[in-house]
């Protein structure tokens, strides 16, 4: 229980300052379009078709697709998006541990182009994504290391704790209004299993993804190169 509380204080805090940054409202559609982009692969991973990806000004986001009437290709594809969120900010935390940011900025930017290029099709996504890809190639190109690794941090630390608190409103709208529960809801229709269930579940992972990031974050285990 220590490690757990260690962990949600080190979440509310990352939440807090996360919030105070300026602009910090921009990076955080990096776990949305994560998010979204978990459902893209997923689908067509089960040989289904992306018809596009829209993502929001509010932070939203929704991933159209069509695949075979299987209900596992579906339960599939439902899991993806808050699973692919939690183990991308795991990830990140495992870079900056091993001293990789530059390798990290750079499967952000695959991300984001391939996203682009062929799944997102809303004016604000387009512009969201050619703004990031600007953005985040300038600080890979930048001759100051300090600059490289605040902004690996930075988004780092939003698409954890977007990643947790997710899942959290997820649990809770599930619980209020389990119709409307997104993710959750998808699988409570294609399965016996409640929203609030599967809600509950995605809260967990993501919490053992924050737990894992924390100790990531604290114990790096940097190659004597990158020191």
């Amino acid at each position: 229980m220590k490690h757990w509380g260690k962990t949600v204080v080190f979440l509310v805090v990352a939440a807090v300052l996360t919030r105070v940054i300026p602009f910090s409202s921009f990076f955080r559609n990096v776990d949305t379009l994560v998010h979204e982009f978990g459902h893209a692969i997923v689908t067509l991973l089960v040989s289904g078709k992306v018809l596009y990806i829209h993502l929001f000004a509010d932070h939203s986001g929704v991933t159209y697709s069509s695949a075979a009437a299987h209900s596992w290709r579906f339960i599939l594809i439902a899991l993806a998006g808050y699973t692919v969120s939690t183990v991308f900010a795991v990830l990140l935390f495992y870079g900056y541990a091993r001293g990789k940011q530059q390798t990290g900025l750079t499967a952000i930017l695959v991300v984001t182009a391939i996203s682009l290029l062929f799944f997102v099709r809303n004016g604000y996504g387009v512009m969201w994504c050619i703004g990031f890809l600007l953005l985040t190639a300038a600080i890979c190109f930048c001759p100051w290391p300090w600059l490289r690794q605040g902004y690996y941090l930075l988004v780092a630390f939003i698409a954890l704790v977007e990643s947790v608190l997710g899942p959290v409103f997820l649990l809770i709208l599930a619980v209020q209004n389990p119709g409307q529960a997104g993710d959750a809801a998808n699988l409570a229709r294609l399965t016996p299993v409640p929203a609030a269930l599967w809600a509950l579940l995605f809260t967990a992972v993501a919490l053992i993804g924050a737990r894992e990031c924390l100790r990531l974050f604290l114990h790096p285990r940097k190659s004597p190169r990158s020191r």
